[in-house]
This record gives C-alpha cells, structure tokens and sequence, in this order.
C-alpha cells in the first residue's frame, strides 16, 4: 500500500469561513470583556436614557467628577468605542449610544435578572425602575422620613412587616407590594394617622382597564383619560392628606361637596382679568413653558397678531382655572384696528376658533373662558358684527367652550339696547352658543360668581367657589323647626370656611412658586390682586318648600330669605374672625347637586328622595326660569318669578345662577326672542337650550331626547346646556 505522504495529501488550509468566525468569536469575548466593568455598563445606561451627550456631560453623570478620574473616565470610554458600543458625532461632539450598545445593555440586564432568580434570595422591582436586593432598612427609613414616625418604633413595625415578608415566599417582590404590607401592620396596630401619610396614590388596575374599554366615549382623546387618572390621585392626596378629618369626612359623608377635587388644592376655579394690564406691563413667563412663543406676548398694543395673542393667552390661563377664566379688554383691541362689521365678524371668528384647542380639566357645561362684550360702551353695528362672528364659531364647534357676557348699562336702558340684539342672540341660544346677559351692576362669571364681592373690585381677582353646602340634609335632620335649621347652617359655615382658608394657603403658595406663570407673571396680581372665598348653597328651594313645609304661598319666600341673609352675615362675621375680607355665600351650579341627591337617597330611601324632588334625581341650584312660563298671559306667576330672582341677587354676595331655560320655545324664534326680553329686568340670567350631541361624529341632534346619533347611528350623545 502505498504510503501517505504530507505531499500527496496535503494539510487542508483554514477556509475563509473558519476565519470569519474565529474573528467572531473574538469580537464576542471583546464585548464581554467590556460588559464586565459596571463603570461601562453605567455609562452605556447613561446614554440610552439621557440622549446624545458631551464628554463633560456624560463624565459628570457617570460619577467621574474629579480631576484625578478623568484618566479612568476615558479609559473605559475609550474600549466602548472602540466596540462601537458608543459613537461620537464629531460635529456636535455629542456621544451617542448604538444599536449594537443598547443590544449589549439588554443583553446585560437579562443576565442580571435570570442571576437574580437563580440566586434565591429576595429581589425587589422598585418604582425608579430598578432591581434591588431586598433592604429592610429602607422600611424603617420610609417610616422615619414619610410618616415621621419614631425611630424605635419604625424598627418593631419594620420587624414584623419583615417576617411577613419572608412568608411570602416570592422570588420577586415588588416597592407597592411591601408598602402595602407596611400599612397593613399599622392599620393592625391602631396607626392610622402614620398609614395615610406613607399610603401610595392611584388608580386600580381596574379602574385604568374600564378607562381603555370605554375610551371611544372620551370627549377629547388621550387627553380626557389622563386628566381623569391625574386628577383621581390629586383627589385622594386632598381627603387623605391635605384636609382636616372632620372637614374630609363631611364630604364623604354628603354633607359638604368639594367639587373638582383633583385641582381643589392647586388652582383657582375662576379668573377675572383684563388684559389691557398688559399694554404696559408684558406678561412675563419666565423658566415656564420654554416652548411657547414670547414674541406676541411682550407687546399688545398692535392688534394686527390679535388672533394669535388671543389664542397664546386663553391657551396659558385656561390651565390656570378650574372652572372658568372672565377676560376683560377683549372687543377694544379689535375694534380699535377696524370698525368695518364684516372684518370684526371675520376676525373675531378666526380668534375664537384658534383658541378653542385650549385644555380644560373639568367636563362641566360652563364654558372655560367667557370674554365680556360691554354691549352699552360701543355702537349696537359693531356688537351684531361681534355676536355674528361668535355665530361662526358656535357653528363650527360641536361643543363650545368659550362664552361671551353681554353687559348693558343700568336696567332703564337695558331693555332698550336689547332690543337691537335680540336676532343674534335668539339664534346663538338655539345654536347651543354660551352666552349671558347683565346689567352693569358688577362683572359676573358665566356661573354666576360675582367679580366683586363688596364695593367695586378693580384689577385680577380670583375666586374659590367649589365648596357647597347640603341644605336638603341640614332642613331633614331640623325635624321642620326652621330656626333650628338656620342654627345648623350657621354651624357648618364655620368648618366650610376654615376648609376654604386652608385651600387659600396652599394655591397662593403654589402660585408663588411659579405652578401658575401667567398668573404669577401679571404684575397686576401679584401687586393688587384680590383672592376671592366663597361658599355655595345646594337645595335651597327642596330644603324651605319641601322639607319644611313653608311653601310660596305660606310665608316660603320670607323663609328662604331668612335662611340666605343667615347665611350671609355668619359668612361675614366668621370671615372677619380668621381675617378674610372678601368671603360671600352663593348659589350656582356645579357637579354637587346629583352627588347630593344619590347620598341623600341612599341615607333616607328612595320615597324621601321622590317627594322633595318630583321624581328627579338631582337638587336644584340656583334658580332655574322657563320661557313658557314668563310668556303665559294674565299670569302673575311670572312676575313673582323675576321678583324672587331680584330678592334672592341682591341678598347672595358671592352671586347666583339664574338660568332661562327656552327649550321648549327653541323652534319658535318669535317666542324666545320675547321670553329672553321678559326676563331682561334680571340682573344676571343665562338663556339655554338643551341639545344632544353625538360623541362619535360631532353632529348636533335635532331632538334632545335621541338616544342614536341620526347621522352615524353611535349610542354615545351627549347632552348639552
């Protein structure tokens, strides 16, 4: 046989492939080798989550902050670029992360975690987000720092919080979970007060699930959905930790409301103010809002940007209020620019369209901003050339959310100047426009809310209004003796008030520190501002008819006033005593009036709720006029209407809703037009119509009573007033 030679059968050279994944391989263990320093991994941390940064930058944030470091510093950076782990835009000289470095980051964190398991011990994923080594030191600093507990005691609940722990028998524990165990133990041993202030703030799971499903019924998108899960801790954070128990319990309980709980304690609910203070003095944001335009803001004497002013300020204030913001010196910086109708209308239009992209945080019917129109102070062309244009923009918007206040001279030439108007607004009333009508006896919010409380209130004033009174349970737990219900009232003044003081403190502090910018940044405010406390009123007609038995024809008119001027002087008097000048009582409108009912039916049964009510399912508030009503011939009925409508104005300092509703004339312009006049010896009201609006499609339904859009068919209306 003949011998094998290494020259007949050569050795096979390594092939090109063999090559390549001999320098594969290579490269893995060079990256590996990387991996294995913690000060690189944190640097490629670093990158991922801040972005593209200097050298300065990413050295100080890695913790290389001496001098003697930066050698170490740019030994590790350097092997991360050399992996192309990192690379440098060497035109910005930015450092970025790559995607072979965030492959290698995930690669790192998923050995971290299957390590974790495999170890047996106990892992904590915390909130930053992180996982952590189960530390119960960090309970009893918890206990210490949060809840102010002290030292020796945080060690025994931290101990038996520890063997629970331990029962658990979890590989993975969670912050929410141990904190949930923590409160446990205190509430088993009588801690309470030490469990609300350590207690976490949120939704359930549940709750955020049920949000989702039902997000095709959101009024306006993503934005309806985080409002509503902001605000719900907001809330929680007011009863649980900000107000006085007794004051917190009330409210559950029914017989106080707080309404817009979630921005109750962080802004106010109204805002008066006139923007000619800007002629002089810029509105001046400061370090808020970074990304909002100065350039029209400074300067506001030429009108020619006046839609994009108008746009920028009503966008910046309506996140300032919860409720609504009143501008004055609106209509004088148009009209000063042209007196040609159809550019008012035009232009007037343009600037309110713009303005309705504002954010609001309540879905209550009032508008978020009102503008004043001082219909007596200008010619009746240019105010029908203003309604036409508010006309536009009520009919390009399913649901409006910026009203105008008309505001006429005194009651002897009112009549008069309606007159003149009395098309457009009939039309904008039965377009669902927002609009309502005063003497000039003191500027008013769209609710009803009095600018000035007492004497003639110049400048910015603010008010806080979203706290009402349960007069229904007060005149059910009198047993029917009248006096001893106006010693209830009086009583529960006392702690509404000290409630009101408490939320004055902390949004005045809040604007302080800048939380409110254009707010904050108005000189006029800041220098001679007025903070508003106000007290509401819920039921008072079901609390004096009703429950009491004094009906309008059996002394309930001198009842009813009895109650109010009570109301009023303890108000008063209470005020002066914690050294509050501006404090008034009203009756408007909010969200407290079907909480109430629903409590009240619950507390009392159905049949209580049924005859103080006619079977509705809501108390009244304010006062509530009908357009057939007023317009029934030979009745007397009307005018001792109106004349309770005056009475009741004129005793409420902090104001009343009075609402004309003309649903049923809303087909018949001839009558509403008429009822509307009838009801202009009133000093404030605000005619309504009520219409059912598609949420799907942003049709408006001719009947309010359709419970399918007519136009798409959606179930989701929505009723309007």
């Amino acid at each position: 046989m003949e011998q094998l030679s290494h020259d007949k059968y050569p050795i096979q050279a390594e092939s090109p492939r063999d090559g390549v994944l001999e320098s594969a391989s290579k490269r893995v263990r060079m990256i590996f080798s990387v991996m294995a320093s913690p000060n690189r991994i944190d640097i490629l941390r670093i990158l991922n989550s801040k972005g593209p940064l200097t050298y300065s930058e990413l050295k100080s944030l890695a913790g290389f902050k001496s001098k003697k470091e930066s050698g170490k510093f740019a030994y590790h950076l350097r092997k991360l670029l050399r992996q192309s782990l990192v690379a440098l835009n060497k035109a910005e000289r930015r450092y970025t992360i790559t995607n072979l470095g965030k492959l290698v980051l995930s690669l790192a964190r998923q050995i971290e975690e299957r390590s974790i398991i495999e170890s047996g011990k106990m892992y904590v994923r915390t909130t930053r987000p992180s996982i952590e080594e189960f530390n119960s030191n960090k309970i009893i600093q918890s206990l210490v720092r949060e809840a102010n507990m002290p030292l020796e005691q945080a060690h025994k609940i931290t101990e038996e919080v520890e063997n629970k722990i331990y029962k658990f028998q979890a590989v993975y524990l969670t912050s929410s979970l141990i904190r949930e165990t923590v409160n446990s133990v205190l509430i088993e041993h009588g801690h309470e007060e030490y469990r609300n202030k350590l207690a976490r703030l949120g939704l359930p799971a549940s709750d955020i699930v049920e949000m989702l499903s039902n997000a095709d019924a959101a009024k306006n998108g993503l934005e309806t959905l985080m409002s509503k899960a902001s605000q719900s801790i907001f809330s929680e954070y007011l009863l649980i930790n900000t107000l006085p128990k007794d004051i917190a319990d009330m409210h559950l309980a029914g017989e106080i409301n707080i309404s817009n709980s979630g921005t109750w304690g962080l802004i106010p609910d109204t805002i008066f103010l006139d923007i000619t203070n800007f002629r002089e003095n810029a509105l001046d944001l400061k370090g808020k809002f970074l990304n909002v335009s100065r350039m029209p803001l400074p300067n506001i004497n030429n009108s020619n940007d006046f839609e994009t002013y108008l746009s920028l300020l009503i966008s910046l204030l309506s996140r300032e209020a919860s409720t609504e913001v009143v501008l004055e010196g609106i209509i004088p910086m148009i009209l000063e620019q042209t007196k040609e109708p159809a550019e008012i209308s035009s232009r007037f239009a343009k600037a309110l369209m713009l303005s309705s992209i504002a954010p609001r945080y309540t879905q209550s019917g009032l508008p978020a901003t009102t503008i004043t129109i001082p219909a007596d102070g200008h010619d009746a062309t240019s105010v029908t050339a203003l309604l036409n244009g508010y006309q536009k923009y009520v009919d390009s918007t399913p649901v409006p959310r910026i009203g105008i206040s008309l505001i006429y001279g005194d009651m002897s030439d009112q009549q008069n100047q309606l007159r003149y108007h009395l098309d457009p607004i009939a039309s904008l009333v039965r377009s669902g426009g927002i609009i309502s009508l005063s003497h000039d006896d003191g500027l008013r919010a769209s609710s009803g809310i009095r600018k000035s409380i007492r004497g003639k209130s110049s400048g910015t004033v603010i008010t806080l209004q979203s706290l009402s009174i349960n007069l229904p349970r007060l005149a059910y737990q009198s047993n029917k003796d009248e006096t001893y219900f106006r010693a209830r009232l009086a009583l529960m003044i006392k702690p509404a008030l000290a409630a009101l003081y408490i939320r004055k403190k902390a949004v005045a502090e809040l604007i302080r520190k800048g939380t409110a910018p254009a707010l904050s940044g108005n000189s006029d405010f800041i220098q001679s501002g007025t903070t508003n406390i106000i007290i509401n009123l819920i039921g008072a007609r079901e609390s004096v008819n009703d429950i009491l038995g004094h009906h309008s024809k059996n002394n309930g008119t001198e009842v009813l006033q009895k109650v109010l001027k009570t109301s009023v002087d303890v108000a008063l008097d209470q005020g002066r005593y914690i050294g509050e000048g501006s404090v008034g009582v009203a009756m408007i409108a909010d969200d407290s009036a079907t909480r109430f009912a629903a409590l009240d039916s619950d507390k009392y049964g159905r049949a209580y709720l049924q005859s103080t009510q006619q079977n509705s399912t809501t108390y009244s508030q304010g006062l509530t006029l009908y357009g057939e009503q007023l317009l029934m011939p030979n009745d007397d009925n009307s005018g001792s209407l109106i004349e309770e409508c005056l009475s009741v104005d004129k005793l409420l300092s902090g104001g009343l809703s009075i609402t004309l509703d003309v649903t049923e004339l809303a087909s018949n312009h001839v009558q509403l037009k008429k009822a509307i006049e009838a009801a202009s010896s009133i000093p404030f009201f605000r005619p309504m119509v009520k219409l059912m609006v598609c949420n799907s499609c942003g049709k408006r339904s001719g009947s309010r009573y359709q419970e399918r859009c007519e136009f798409c068919g959606s179930s989701h209306m929505l009723l309007i007033h």
